[in-house]
């Protein structure tokens, strides 16, 4: 199983990215992904979730301003950041699993796959 994550950058506050992971290697349609992301010294923190029947679960400061979405037929999940601000500066990583429960999306240790990272750095 790989896992491929691409999309950040250098944005200034209030820009826009959209990360991307592709998946290879699982039958991704069954499988619930998420995004954390890791700023420097701070432990990884769930960001958003997606799962099979396409329910989306955010971190409260994100709402509004982040949406998930996926696209089954290119085994690929999305994350679209607008308003972006410097506390979102982190590295992003996606994250799979298909037995996850709904009580657990938030803890990374209820993964199993994990994709390299991608920097999002927010400054002006």
């Amino acid at each position: 199983v790989q896992l491929q994550a691409s999309g950040g950058g250098l944005v200034q506050p209030g820009g826009s990215l959209r990360l991307s992971c592709t998946a290879s290697g699982v039958s991704f349609s069954t499988y619930t992904m998420s995004w954390f992301r890791q700023a420097p010294g701070k432990e990884r923190e769930f960001v958003s979730a997606i799962n099979r029947s396409r329910y989306t679960y955010y971190k409260e400061s994100v709402k509004g301003r982040f949406t998930i979405s996926r696209d089954n037929a290119k085994s690929t999940v999305y994350l679209q950041m607008n308003s972006l601000a410097p506390e979102d500066t982190a590295v992003y990583f996606c994250a799979a699993d298909r037995q996850v429960i709904v009580s657990s999306y938030r803890r990374a240790d209820a993964y199993d796959y994990w994709g390299q990272g991608t920097q999002v750095t927010v400054s002006s």
